[in-house]
């Protein structure tokens, strides 16, 4: 672990080569795993503000859940989180035609709708953020579903 002010880092993060490959994955971190995407109380209440222009990016499925959940909920860890759809996809991804998953959020953001890209913990994944009583420690996380992500930033030497 490597101290930086106060964030302790994992080595990993400085040696894992890693670059997303979405025609690999077809974006299987928005579905796979325990939980929805750790947020932040700020990008909560930035949820709140910018959901009217983030809506009309979303599905059926996932604004009947926002309905019945809230835009974020309260994971099993006691953190924020965004909801799920039945256990498994984040609701507030959208499926392409080909299958491919994509952030409707992100989407709002790359048509100028709003200012804000999306959670950080889906900016930094693989690494994974963990709040400590003195420090924020950053994690590097390897799981199967990225593997076209370590093959695409080893070529590329990301």
């Amino acid at each position: 672990m490597i101290l930086v002010g106060d964030k302790l880092l994992s080595e990993e993060i400085f040696d894992k080569q890693f670059a997303c490959d979405l025609n690999a994955c077809k974006g299987a971190c928005c579905v796979e795993g325990e939980g929805g995407a750790p947020l932040t109380e700020e990008e909560c209440a930035i949820l709140d503000e910018i959901f009217d222009e983030v809506k009309p990016y979303l599905s059926e499925e996932g604004l009947k859940e926002i309905e019945r959940t809230g835009l974020f909920t309260v994971g099993q860890d006691g953190g924020l989180e965004t909801s799920l759809l039945g256990g498994r996809a984040c609701v507030y991804a959208t499926k392409s035609p080909n299958g491919t998953l994509y952030c409707g959020i992100e989407q709002a953001f790359r048509d100028g709708k709003t200012s804000w890209k999306k959670p950080i913990s889906c900016h930094l994944y693989p690494i994974r953020i963990k709040e400590l009583v003195d420090f924020t420690a950053l994690n590097y996380y390897q799981w199967s579903i990225c593997e076209g992500a370590r093959v695409c930033g080893a070529a590329k030497e990301i």
